[in-house]
């Protein structure tokens, strides 16, 4: 007799099960060599290369040597080397899920040196279920209770006015939250962080 699957699993696969939460860190939206994104999203820096020091120093300075990093899609532009560079120097055990501007992580040979590349992921932190995609989702399942759903994308934060998506975060359900590096004082942010928002702006 065939054993019955678990629908919510066969729909979107759990990834992988992390037990340490204090390891466990996200982000979005750093693009590393960008110069583009130092004007539209209005990023504090003068330069890419005054913007790229800063955001490995930041996310060095967060993310412990063995900490794990899911960086939810637009890591960077830039050159082949610089890309293998950056990757190496980053702390922690990254992951990537795919966003609108990761042409050149798939055509340059950098997805070897991510843990895994993947257009979508869902993970377990603890007990805790995540949908990681680079955009914000109108529905996902299980949004109404503790699921959370991070993404990236619309470049929300202090800094950032101009983005297009920004009005579509008026409609976000109460377990979505913003991981890109414009929200969040660009670096990383970590598992712990996360909870700790969704139990000051939920009930549970």
């Amino acid at each position: 007799m065939t054993k019955k699957k678990n629908r919510k699993t066969d729909l979107i696969p759990v990834m992988t099960h992390f037990e340490d939460p204090n390891r466990v860190f996200f982000t979005s939206d750093t693009h590393f060599g960008d110069e583009k994104v130092l004007r539209l999203s209005e990023r504090p820096f003068k330069s890419v290369k005054e913007m790229d020091q800063e955001l490995i120093r930041r996310w060095n300075e967060t993310v412990p040597e063995d900490g794990i990093v899911f960086h939810l899609g637009d890591f960077g532009f830039g050159k082949y080397k610089r890309g293998h560079e950056l990757l190496r120097i980053l702390h922690g055990e990254k992951y990537l899920i795919l966003g609108n501007h990761d042409q050149n992580v798939l055509c340059r040979g950098h997805v070897s040196q991510f843990k895994a590349v993947s257009p979508q992921m869902y993970i377990m932190v603890g007990d805790q279920h995540i949908l990681l995609n680079h955009c914000p989702m109108l529905c996902y399942p299980h949004e109404t209770t503790n699921t959370w759903q991070l993404f990236g994308h619309v470049h929300s934060g202090p800094y950032s006015t101009k983005g297009n998506d920004l009005i579509r975060l008026q409609y976000l359900w109460p377990y979505q939250y913003d991981v890109g590096a414009d929200n969040n004082d660009f670096k990383p942010i970590s598992f712990v962080q996360l909870q700790q928002h969704f139990n000051e702006s939920t009930d549970y």
